[in-house]
């Protein structure tokens, strides 16, 4: 429906305490990228939240391809989100709500020239968000400020940082290379399990390059050869400057180009 025709009462839960997870899927020349693995971190993340999903797999599909099919993009970001329903504002379960459901499909931003080839910049902050980071839930009001914080920097993002090892972004995952060899955390609840994040470790492995999963200590950020941010809208991008540091020569490095090069050629 037209979007000023939505209506959602001020009573839900996702309005009121940000009681709701979302997911965003990427999609390219009309196609859904990945999205059993999107579908499945959703039901995962509603399964963590207890909200009950209201649909099956396959009806979810048809969500997004019919959003797909009345789009004028060919290349779109499908968004999800589900809340728990709508209910008077009170912090246990509601018993009787029923989920709502919103999902919207908007035309996906492409990479500009420059910044592929010439990387983007980032900053560290200390990360104050709760400890299950691995679910993917609405309330991002830490990676609001966080992210608010690098856009005042003049910085493509913010890395956060907790108990000396950088983690992820405030909206991506977060790569970095040394003497040849990929590290990216490992999946665990202080970070999102991020689907593009799960593609580029296929592509390491493709191309035959040596990966980690591992904490990474703050001091690598300075010393490193090469680092990446990965998402779902911006797919994979070096970074070549770090809190004013130049992260390796100072552009884009030879591994980021060959996995960049390959996720072009296998996500159509």
């Amino acid at each position: 429906m037209p979007l000023e025709a939505c209506r959602i009462s001020p009573l839900d839960r996702g309005f009121v305490f940000g009681d709701a997870v979302y997911e965003l899927i990427p999609v390219y020349a009309s196609s859904a990228f990945y999205m059993q693995q999107h579908l499945a971190r959703l039901a995962r993340s509603l399964g963590q939240v207890r909200i009950q999903d209201p649909y099956t797999r396959a009806q979810w599909e048809a969500i997004v391809e019919n959003l797909v099919r009345q789009s004028e993009s060919a290349d779109l970001a499908v968004y999800i989100q589900v809340t728990r329903g709508v209910a008077k504002r009170d912090h246990p379960f509601p018993e009787n709500a029923a989920p709502t459901v919103f999902a919207m499909a908007n035309p996906l931003a492409s990479i500009a020239d420059e910044v592929l080839q010439n990387g983007v910049a980032l900053i560290t902050v200390k990360d104050v968000r709760w400890k299950r980071c691995d679910i993917k839930v609405t309330g991002l009001i830490a990676n609001i400020l966080a992210k608010q914080e690098a856009t005042q920097a003049s910085a493509s993002e913010a890395i956060l940082v907790r108990d000396g090892f950088a983690l992820e972004g405030s909206a991506s995952n977060l790569f970095v290379v040394r003497e040849g060899i990929v590290h990216t955390h490992p999946k665990d609840n202080l970070i999102l399990p991020g689907i593009t994040r799960d593609f580029v470790l296929e592509l390491l492995t493709e191309l035959g390059l040596e990966f980690r999963e591992q904490a990474i200590p703050e001091e690598w950020l300075y010393s490193a050869d090469e680092i990446w941010v990965t998402s779902s809208a911006r797919e994979v991008l070096a970074a070549t400057k770090i809190d004013q540091h130049v992260v390796g020569k100072g552009v884009p490095g030879e591994l980021w180009r060959d996995v960049y090069a390959l996720y072009q050629k296998r996500k159509v």
